[in-house]
């Protein structure tokens, strides 16, 4: 039985880091666009609604 330390060892820093690019990339090309279009969207479904009941500017 070995003793844990608590550095890290070199496999565990390379598996952290591609954790996190995974996860960057993830955030950045899925994540966050998705939410644009999603926010985006809901605004011009928004609008649409509402001039549906009162009618388009005049």
């Amino acid at each position: 039985m070995g003793v844990r330390t608590a550095e890290p060892n070199d496999q565990e820093e390379t598996a952290t880091r591609k954790h996190e690019g995974l996860a960057f990339f993830l955030l950045v090309m899925v994540i966050m666009p998705a939410l644009a279009v999603a926010v985006v969207g809901s605004y011009g479904l928004a609008v649409w609604v509402f001039q549906t009941f009162t009618g388009p500017p005049s």
